[in-house]
């Protein structure tokens, strides 16, 4: 049974995530809306139907690309869009021209993300680009997925596919998923390094980073409990001392402390060059790693182990609570 709890932003921002597999959460307000989470920390709303005698869950997209209140506005009318028998269509379509109707009806990135997908089709698709979405076969994608170099990626443009022909299928385009009986590839997934006796290690080497902004960002990605991107483009007016929090989030007593001490003489926490933010230090983290001995260490496994050990609660109290009592126990 999923865990149900009301959905807002900072209980999603904070779900920890599963160690392997995903774990599934349901929203209390919409209990029609549920939302997957996966072992990477990737959060995808969807929502669960009987339709036309199948279990079928549709997938409405990505926390937070799309938003708690579109999410559930969205669930009547793609409940009601599933129980509508699928017309068939007898003009056939390329699955060019089909790629256009799937990224504009079911994919829900930013331009960034999305840019990078489109290159990836036109990159890897090529050969089955102009054929009758109706008439490729298991041949053709095996052939194609073939071609792609790299593991990673033909299993992700193999998945892509499948996702792809499902859609076909259920608006008519298409009469069978010809990328089901293809096995699956193999993939070298990446093993995270780090763990306490690593952790210790890699306290020491930013405790003896010169750079004081970078030694501060760094120990911020362990006190946080953030990804680098929020805690890189902290500012001093989301954060409230009085209350320890940041962006209405509990902070740490470790982070209170920290921060207190750095010179509040600008709009960015940690600033870069210029007048932005800091952004990827990736000579500085190297270094960092090198010194802790994990050199394939990256700052996203920092809050993939503190994340996955953290108790999750709604109770920010409690949540601070629990905060600094896991760093008070990996720091010991």
């Amino acid at each position: 049974m999923a865990h149900q709890f009301f959905f807002n932003p900072f209980i999603l921002d904070n779900l920890p995530a599963p160690s392997v597999g995903f774990d599934v959460v349901q929203d209390v307000s919409e209990p029609r809306l549920r939302m997957y989470v996966t072992s990477r920390g990737v959060k995808t709303f969807f929502v669960r139907k009987r339709v036309h005698g199948r279990d079928k869950r549709i997938i409405i997209g990505n926390y937070p690309d799309i938003d708690i209140e579109t999410a559930r506005g969205a669930v009547p009318e793609i409940l009601a869009a599933a129980q509508e028998k699928p017309r068939t269509h007898r003009k056939k379509i390329s699955l060019k021209k089909f790629l256009e109707i799937y990224l504009e009806k079911r994919v829900r990135r930013n331009s960034v993300s999305r840019d990078k997908l489109e290159r990836a089709i036109a990159n890897h698709l090529g050969p089955i680009l102009d054929k009758n979405i109706s008439d490729i076969t298991a041949d053709d994608i095996a052939e194609t997925i073939a071609e792609i170099n790299g593991p990673a990626i033909a299993g992700r443009m193999q998945e892509f596919l499948q996702s792809v022909f499902r859609y076909a299928i259920d608006s008519g385009y298409a009469k069978q998923n010809p990328v089901v009986g293809l096995a699956k590839i193999k993939q070298n997934r990446r093993v995270r390094p780090l763990n306490k006796a690593g952790f210790h290690r890699l306290m020491n080497a930013i405790e003896r980073e010169d750079d004081i902004n970078m030694r501060a960002a760094f120990l911020m990605l362990v006190y946080g409990f953030a990804p680098k991107s929020q805690v890189f483009s902290m500012q001093w007016r989301d954060l409230d001392f009085n209350h320890y929090t940041w962006c209405e989030r509990p902070l740490s007593d470790r982070a209170v402390v920290l921060l207190q001490d750095l010179p509040q003489n600008g709009r960015w926490v940690f600033p870069g060059r210029g007048r932005g933010h800091l952004t990827d230090p990736r000579v500085a983290w190297r270094r960092v790693a090198k010194n802790s001995g994990i050199p394939n260490l990256t700052m996203d496994d920092v809050n993939k182990f503190l994340m996955r050990q953290l108790v999750w609660t709604s109770d920010k109290e409690v949540f601070r609570d629990n905060m600094n009592a896991l760093l008070n126990e990996v720091l010991a």
